[in-house]
């Protein structure tokens, strides 16, 4: 678990293909203070194992599962990528709750200048925009930003200086691939709600006046 909070902008000094997969090698220092192999380290937004570590350097493979869903074949050697290592139960949770596990991809369709922020506007797929809301938590390349507005096919998030200066993000230009992982808790509510839709042989007792009756609301 992750909180978006950007620690480090690594470099991927090496590449290795394999038919569907990747090994990554990354130049990197502040995140393998305690690291150990077989650890989780969030690379862009994704939960990565660490196969290697070496003093300012090193390598998590990439299966093509994770391939399929991120941008990580748009990479190259010397792209920047958003590192953070995972979550300890006594870290302040100065973001939200960031799995790692990436829903999809979006394509940045604008950036400007808005005093001293800058508004980003992603396009994406239906799926992943229905678990949206206007100020909801969004992780894009795995850094943790608050939803300014939901359209029907894209969504707008404002950078604030101190993270356009720690992450990639205004390194992006328009047209470029961003990987994309909605707030856990609207996953569920989804799920609940279309479970529920589908599910006609079991009716649900869990609704408003069971939460009145219960003293929940």
């Amino acid at each position: 678990m992750f909180t978006g909070l950007i620690e480090e902008i690594g470099i991927i000094s090496q590449i290795k293909k394999g038919a569907n997969s990747f090994a990554f090698n990354i130049k990197a220092e502040k995140v393998l203070k305690g690291m150990q192999i077989g650890d989780s380290i969030c690379t862009n937004g994704a939960c990565l194992t660490l196969i290697d570590i070496q003093k300012s350097n090193f390598t998590v493979d990439v299966m093509s599962e994770t391939v399929n869903k991120t941008n990580f074949a748009d990479l190259k050697i010397g792209s920047q990528v958003n590192l953070e290592r995972a979550l300890q139960l006594s870290d302040r949770l100065g973001g939200h709750l960031v799995t790692g596990h990436i829903d999809g991809t979006g394509k940045i369709i604008s950036i400007n200048k808005d005093d001293i922020a800058w508004r980003i506007k992603i396009e994406t797929n239906h799926s992943i925009i229905r678990q949206m809301l206007d100020k909801g938590s969004i992780a894009i390349d795995g850094i943790s930003l608050t939803i300014v507005q939901v359209f029907e096919h894209s969504f707008e998030v404002s950078v604030i200086p101190h993270t356009a200066k720690e992450t990639t993000l205004l390194h992006k230009t328009v047209n470029e691939k961003v990987n994309l992982e909605t707030d856990v808790i609207g996953k569920y509510v989804e799920r609940f709600l279309t479970h529920k839709k589908e599910d006609k042989t079991t009716e649900s007792t869990l609704d408003l006046d069971f939460l009145q009756k219960n003293g929940f609301i």
